[in-house]
């Protein structure tokens, strides 16, 4: 079960990061390219999760995954300064 709901959080940002990329190319808004880095980013992340708790049980990715998601998180966070003003 575990594993499902895994995998259902790896796509749904997977599926979010298709839509804020398509809203981006028709629209050209850098926030929606922003954010679509940051979802990129935290696909990564989530299949980090997978990989780590199904895929590698004995072996800890926890650094690998809050790196990643501390990069998504701070690239929104640029996206948001920068093209607020």
């Amino acid at each position: 079960m575990a594993a499902l709901i895994y995998s259902l959080c790896a796509l749904t940002c997977a599926i979010c990061t298709g839509l804020l990329w398509r809203g981006h190319s028709r629209t050209r808004f850098r926030l929606l390219f922003w954010a679509a880095l940051c979802f990129a980013m935290l696909t990564v992340s989530n299949a980090l999760v997978v990989a780590d708790r199904i895929f590698l049980p004995d072996v800890s990715l926890a650094t690998w995954r809050l790196a990643t998601t501390l990069a998504a998180l701070g690239l929104l966070l640029y996206g948001l300064i920068w093209e607020g003003e």
